[in-house]
């Protein structure tokens, strides 16, 4: 009889539950939409997440710092968040939740609690919205593209107003790249809308006209024509990789600012949240992101110097395989690329070794790397081996990665993952660019392996969005 009781108040419970994340959610998307406020728990996103897809995170906060937090702290927090009136921020609610454990009758009060907390966030940031062009439409292009229109909100920031592409804009060609951007093999469905407009020759997405441009050349084009004025060019067609080649875009008409979504030679390589500061978007015009590969190893990397100093180390990056390889085996200009992608393991080169220096100076000459190219199509491994200045042990290695993972300048960077059992799959659909593998960890005196996962797709992608806003200079508050 008592285990029938049992299992009726598990029920009530589990519906409870339920309840409270479905009011969670309301308010997470209100917040959003009607006040330009986003709600991340410890830097995951909430916004447009389902109930099961909150709870989980839920149980990864819990984990990650050791406290029982529940979806009724952050439903209560996310109330008191209601009704204070703040501007346009980025709020982590995880972190608020954590504090709040940190400090129960300091928390008594959620409203009084979290006004203390964001004490600093009181007056608006005068942000002007800045218009973007993406210059090419693949993978980076079309996940870049459902990034802005899914966090477009109010428009407040970065507004995506037109793509450029080569070949004429026929209705044959608007449904393909429709479709393209609406559903991926990889990444599922787009969660929005995508209609297409002949007539303007354009992507209608979340109901937002998106033009659709064609040139050969981008100095032939005259955005201020489609009402595009001091644009942010996003290029990642890949086919201009130095600064003369990017300084061809800043004659276009309606153009200011240019960033490439690959390595560059004669411009600043920026990797958010190491180096961004150092290049101020009001000094400099173009930019480039690295690669998705620099974007992870750089932030462990940094952590390590700053707190242990490397001497030396070899980097083995082991990547899905991309769109330079061939399908089936054919002639290819590199070695080994030309074999079929999908059915071998090919060993070829990276660069992120020798990139590294350029965000971290400290590192130069010290670095080795190769690369593995493996049949995933996305979701890749990097393997670092590195003699440190001291001794350590994995605890204080684990422990010192776990903290710039809760606190400090790259929170948005390191994901700390708890995970016994993970694999690639897993990290697919990460919005941070290294998903540090703590269960992965190995030491012997001043020697260390460590395991980085990174979403070679979409965490760096989110890594390109973050450096666009240090551009735009429309970064909004966050608390993190």
């Amino acid at each position: 009889m008592s285990s029938i009781l049992d299992y009726e108040k598990e029920v009530s419970s589990q519906a409870q539950t339920r309840r409270a994340t479905v009011e969670f959610i309301d308010i997470v998307n209100d917040l959003w939409y009607d006040k330009s406020i986003e709600l991340v728990l410890f830097r995951n996103p909430l916004v447009d997440k389902r109930a099961s897809e909150v709870l989980n995170l839920i149980d990864y906060a819990k984990e990650f710092v050791n406290k029982p937090i529940t979806i009724q702290d952050a439903l209560s927090i996310a109330r008191a968040i209601q009704k204070i009136a703040l501007p346009s921020s980025k709020l982590d609610i995880g972190k608020l939740a954590y504090e709040c454990h940190l400090n129960p009758k300091g928390c008594e009060d959620k409203v009084a609690f979290v006004k203390k907390q964001l004490q600093n966030v009181t007056e608006a940031k005068n942000i002007t919205p800045k218009d973007v062009v993406l210059y090419g439409f693949g993978r980076i292009g079309r996940l870049l593209a459902r990034e802005l229109m899914t966090k477009m909100g109010k428009g407040s920031q970065l507004r995506l107003r037109a793509v450029v592409t080569r070949g004429e804009i026929t209705q044959a060609v608007l449904d393909k790249r429709a479709s393209l951007l609406s559903i991926d093999s990889v990444h599922g469905d787009f969660l929005g809308t995508v209609q297409t407009d002949l007539e303007n020759k354009a992507l209608i997405i979340n109901g937002t006209t998106v033009h659709m441009i064609s040139a050969k050349n981008p100095e032939d084009i005259d955005y201020t024509a489609y009402k595009i004025n001091d644009a942010l060019i996003i290029d990642n067609t890949g086919a201009f990789r130095d600064d003369v080649a990017l300084a061809r875009h800043l004659k276009a008409k309606g153009a200011s600012k240019v960033l490439l979504t690959a390595p560059c030679k004669g411009i600043p390589n920026i990797v958010h949240g190491v180096n961004h500061k150092q290049n101020d978007p009001d000094k400099v015009d173009i930019f480039s992101a690295a690669s998705c590969t620099t974007n992870a190893i750089t932030p462990v990397l940094k952590v390590l110097e700053d707190n242990f100093g490397i001497k030396k180390g070899h980097l083995e990056t082991i990547h899905a395989y991309t769109n330079d390889q061939n399908l089936v085996d054919n002639m290819h200009s590199k070695y080994r690329r030309g074999r079929a992608a999908a059915l071998n393991m090919v060993i070829t080169e990276t660069g992120a070794g020798k990139a590294v220096a350029k965000a971290l100076p400290a590192l130069e000459g010290k670095l080795t790397s190769n690369a593995i190219r493996v049949p995933v199509p996305n979701g890749s491994l990097a393997i670092l081996n590195l003699q440190l200045r001291r001794p350590v042990t994995t605890d204080v290695i684990n422990a010192i990665l776990k903290q710039n993972a809760l606190e400090g300048d790259l929170v948005e960077q390191i994901k700390y993952s708890l995970d016994n059992e993970l694999v690639s799959s897993d990290i697919i659909g990460s919005t941070a660019p290294s998903i540090f593998d703590s269960k992965a960890t190995i030491t012997n005196g001043d020697s260390i392996v460590i395991y980085i996962w990174y979403d070679n797709e979409y965490g760096y992608s989110h890594q390109v969005m973050r450096l666009a806003k240090h551009i735009a200079k429309v970064r909004r508050f966050t608390y993190y």
